[in-house]
């Protein structure tokens, strides 16, 4: 975080799952002072597993120390966790980050950067019992928090509870961001085209799709402030 900002770094890789990442990137786009960067090896076009070709904002080489990573999900995930390049990159920033988190199988390849080891996460019910084998301590809920570890099951993830932790003053200024990135969220919900105008069915399912909802939750989790109470309602 530099000058009161802060900076999230969302991990693109081939073959991902777009809406692993376009989901948080819609909240935390949102936050007013907050910077998102899209992280890659280069920044050529990269195709996700659905075919949507996505642009990077910036390489791993030259990506800035981040407050908050998110890897996602996807069937490309299996071949990230042999890539060493990119573990390297997410082993070192975590060492700075304040949260380290992931959607669905992204939760997989922090445990192949040695990221997850003696740590409570979840991933998708699926590839649960593998969680295990990189050192981590599976639990089949919807979102799990350990420390600053905050991982996300699969589609089905939802909202969370108000957290226990103790406020501070950097989670304040995060609190008041996520507060109006999470009403910003609301009304773009309602603020729809008229049926039948060009990008309206597209809107309905990006701004009503089930993977957004964690990331809703997520930004009113990362305050740790005991006096932000409320939980936020996918």
């Amino acid at each position: 975080m530099t000058d009161d900002r802060i900076t999230v770094g969302l991990l693109l890789f081939p073959e991902m799952t777009q809406l692993d990442m376009t989901g948080p990137y819609e909240v935390f786009v949102s936050m007013p002072r907050t910077t998102v960067e899209v992280v890659w090896k280069t920044l050529e076009p990269v195709t996700t597993g659905g075919g949507l070709r996505m642009l990077p904002t910036t390489t791993i080489a030259a990506c800035p120390r981040l407050d908050v990573i998110c890897v996602p999900g996807g069937p490309g995930q299996v071949a990230l966790m042999q890539d060493a390049e990119v573990l390297d990159f997410l082993w070192k920033q975590a060492e700075t980050c304040r949260f380290v988190t992931s959607v669905c199988t992204g939760s997989l390849v922090l445990g192949a950067a040695g990221l997850l080891r003696g740590y409570r996460v979840t991933c998708h019910s699926l590839s649960l019992d593998q969680l295990a084998l990189r050192g981590a301590i599976p639990v089949a809920e919807r979102i799990v928090r350990d420390r600053n570890r905050i991982t996300g099951g699969g589609v089905t993830s939802g909202s969370i509870s108000r957290s226990s932790s103790q406020p501070s003053s950097w989670a304040r200024r995060w609190s008041r961001r996520s507060s109006y990135a999470s009403n910003m969220t609301r009304r773009r919900r309602t603020e729809r085209p008229p049926e039948g105008s060009s990008g309206s069915a597209a809107c309905r399912h990006q701004r009503s799709s089930p993977r957004a909802r964690p990331f809703r939750a997520l930004a009113a989790r990362l305050p740790l402030n005991q006096h932000w109470g409320r939980s936020i309602h996918g």
